[in-house]
Order: structure tokens, then sequence, then C-alpha cells
């Protein structure tokens, strides 16, 4: 898989999983990937403050992630 071809599935993910965050007022956007094996993203919104984000960004958005891109080891959540 390219680098160009890992960002769009990377991004088909997080449209997967976006309404979800959105539901509950938050958002995601995808910030970058480095080595094809880290995706930095920045969870929104409500998120920023949630209590369980940790447990959303492993359990949600990384197993969405690495569904669409296998070899994806680590999703990261920037904060601002």
């Amino acid at each position: 898989m390219t680098t160009e071809e890992l960002k769009i599935n990377v991004e088909k993910a997080l449209e997967e999983i976006r309404p979800f965050l959105q539901s509950d007022g938050g958002d995601i956007s995808l910030l970058a990937i480095e080595d094809d094996k880290l995706v930095k993203v920045q969870l929104q919104g409500a998120c920023v403050g949630c209590s369980v984000n940790r447990m959303t960004l492993k359990s949600g958005v990384e197993m969405t992630i690495k569904k669409y891109a296998p070899q994806i080891e680590q999703v990261i959540n920037i904060e601002v």
C-alpha cells in the first residue's frame, strides 16, 4: 500500500467513526501519518474533555483504522 493509499484508507476509517463522535458532540481530524505505522489524530469538541476518550481512541478509532490499514501499529491523540 502506497503512502497515498494509506492516507485514503485512514480517512475512510475516520469517516466511518466520525458520526458516532459527532452524535456525542465531538469530532476527529487526521494530523499526520508517520513511517506508515503511527497515526496522529486530534479529538475535538466534547471528546477533548471526555473521561473515556482514551478508551474511544483505542477501542473505537484505532480498531477501525487497523481494519482499513492493518500496518498501522498505533494511533495517538495530540491534544491542543
